[in-house]
This record gives C-alpha cells, sequence and structure tokens, in this order.
C-alpha cells in the first residue's frame, strides 16, 4: 500500500510537471505569434503582396488557436473534480476542433484573395525588406517548432500538437512566399505571387484535416495504438498468476490514458489474494505507462460471461 502511495505522488509529481511544461509551451507560441503579425503586417504593407498576406492571415490564425490553446490547457491541466471525474483533458480536443474551423475560414478568404490576384497579377513592392522580415519569422518559428517538440515528446498533448503542426508548415510557407517575392521583383514573373498564395491556402485546409482528424480521436475515445495494447497485454501475461485476460478497453484524455480489463485468476484463491494479484499487474503497467489510470476487474480463471471483445 506504501508503495502505490509513493507510485502515485510521483505520477501526480510527473503531471504536474507536465502541464507545466504545456502551459509554458503554450505561453511561448502566443507570444511568437503576436511578434510574427506585427513584422508581417508592416511587410504587407509596404508590399501589397498577396502570399505575403497568406503568411499574415496565417499568423493571425496561429495567434487566435494559440490563444485558445492557452486556455485550453490551463483548463485541461485541471485534476479530477465532483462532476469531472475523468478529469478535464477533453478541453484540449475542442481546442482542436475551433483551430481547425478557424484555419478552415482564413484558407478559403486566401484562396479567394490570390484568385483574384491570379487574374490580375501585379507586382509586389520593396520585396528586399519583405524577404528580411520573413527570414527573421522563420528563425523565430524555428526555435518554437523546436520547443513544442520538445514538449510534445514529454507530455502527447494534443492541443501542443495541433500548433506544432501549423507552426511547422509556417516554416515552408514562409520559404515559399519569399520564393515567391523573389520571382516577382527580380524576375517579373507576378503570377508567381498569387500561385504562392494558392499553395498556401490549400496547404492549411491539409492542416485542418489534421487537426480535426486527431480532435475526434480523442472526443470519441479512439482506442490506443495497437503497439501500445500489445505492450499492455504483455505486461499483464507475463505475471505468474494471471490465466488470461479479456474484454480489455482503452482511450486518452489529455494527459490521462484509461486503461481497464477482466483479469482471469485461479478460482480457488482468496479475495485478498486476487486483489494482490491485481494491485501488482496495476503496478506493473504503471511503471511504464505512469499517466494511466487501471481498471481491474478480477474474474475466475474459465468463468463465462457475455462480452464484447476477447483477447
Amino acid at each position: 500500500m506504501q508503495e502505490k502511495q509513493i507510485n502515485q505522488q510521483q505520477t501526480d509529481k510527473d503531471r504536474a510537471s507536465s502541464g507545466q511544461l504545456m502551459m509554458r509551451a503554450a505561453k511561448a507560441a502566443v507570444l511568437v505569434a503576436f511578434t510574427l503579425i506585427v513584422i508581417k503586417s508592416w511587410a504587407y504593407h509596404i508590399s501589397g503582396s498577396v502570399s505575403m498576406l497568406g503568411s499574415l492571415l496565417d499568423s493571425l490564425m496561429d495567434i487566435l488557436a494559440s490563444l485558445i490553446n492557452l486556455v485550453a490547457v490551463r483548463f485541461s491541466i485541471v485534476p479530477a473534480d465532483d462532476d469531472h471525474r475523468f478529469g478535464h483533458g477533453k478541453a484540449e480536443a475542442i481546442a482542436g476542433l475551433v483551430q481547425a474551423m478557424v484555419i478552415f475560414l482564413s484558407a478559403l478568404f486566401l484562396l479567394v484573395e490570390a484568385g483574384q490576384k491570379m487574374l490580375a497579377p501585379v507586382p509586389v513592392m520593396q520585396a528586399d525588406m519583405s524577404i528580411l522580415i520573413l527570414v527573421i519569422s522563420i528563425i523565430l518559428t524555428s526555435l518554437l517548432v523546436a520547443y513544442q517538440r520538445y514538449a510534445i515528446r514529454k507530455t502527447s498533448s494534443v492541443a501542443i500538437s495541433a500548433d506544432h503542426l501549423h507552426y511547422s508548415g509556417d516554416i515552408l510557407m514562409n520559404l515559399g512566399v519569399i520564393l515567391a517575392l523573389f520571382l516577382s521583383e527580380y524576375m517579373q514573373v507576378y503570377s508567381a505571387d498569387p500561385v504562392i498564395g494558392i499553395l498556401v491556402g490549400l496547404y492549411l485546409l491539409y492542416n485542418v484535416r489534421l487537426i480535426g482528424r486527431n480532435s475526434i480521436d480523442m472526443l470519441m475515445d479512439r482506442e490506443m495504438e495497437d503497439s501500445d495494447k500489445v505492450r499492455i497485454l504483455d505486461i499483464i501475461r507475463k505475471h505468474a498468476e494471471v490465466r488470461g485476460v479479456h474484454d480489455m478497453k482503452t482511450r486518452k484524455s489529455g494527459l490521462s490514458i484509461f486503461i481497464q480489463f477482466h483479469l482471469e485468476m485461479n478460482g480457488t484463491i482468496s479475495l485478498s489474494e486476487a486483489h494482490r494479484i491485481s494491485d501488482d499487474v496495476e503496478a506493473e503497467i504503471m511503471a511504464e505507462y505512469p499517466e494511466a489510470e487501471v481498471l481491474i476487474h478480477a474474474d475466475p480463471e474459465g468463468y463465462v460471461e457475455n462480452i464484447a471483445f476477447s483477447e
């Protein structure tokens, strides 16, 4: 019992550390997005480039999405309470869906603007200064993406992953805008600007699909990856006193993983012995998945019951 309490204290400490890391990553994204909006607004003002407008719109969507993320992350790391016994982790998925909707609308607006410029291409102005600003944007975004990648590796946060996805795309998008400005300014290929703008819009729509799919998976309680489920089953079956396992179900919500299954044991052992074995198996699973909450139903070996899934 004391060992279980120590493990729970360590798990709580790890979750608190992960929550703090998620908050720092969310705040960093807001700060970077605000900086990019300021410098890109000036660049668009002096250049009139539709591809720069696309980059600016993306940064506007970034800060809105990052602010939503910040609120969602702050809410999702709140411990479970009497009204939310499974925690608040799905706030991340809701934030992801809001992000997807916002990015979708901005992509449509950009495609319309780029389409109009495609019909009547115009040269951009002061491309040199705009390119310099975009280089600065790429450096700032690269630093943010590296930090987000570290946070995701430590927390597996859906909200931070969604932010990371479109900030990573921003790097490629800004490189595309630099190409458009260069071609328009130095080679008089004025159609390059709206073409890049259209490609940026299509890329944003692709991001919508990825962000929406990940968010819906969490809201719909999608099972863990098959590799993780096999790993969990291996841990359970390695216990010498376990005779079988069936009806395993898993899901993820924010920082928490929920695992439940029926554990088959010798039917002649005492209730206390069955409880000890269940505790041992739970501890072994949590050693590999410290963020997990494990629910075990003890069954005597060979007991026949109606089940939906068996291993």
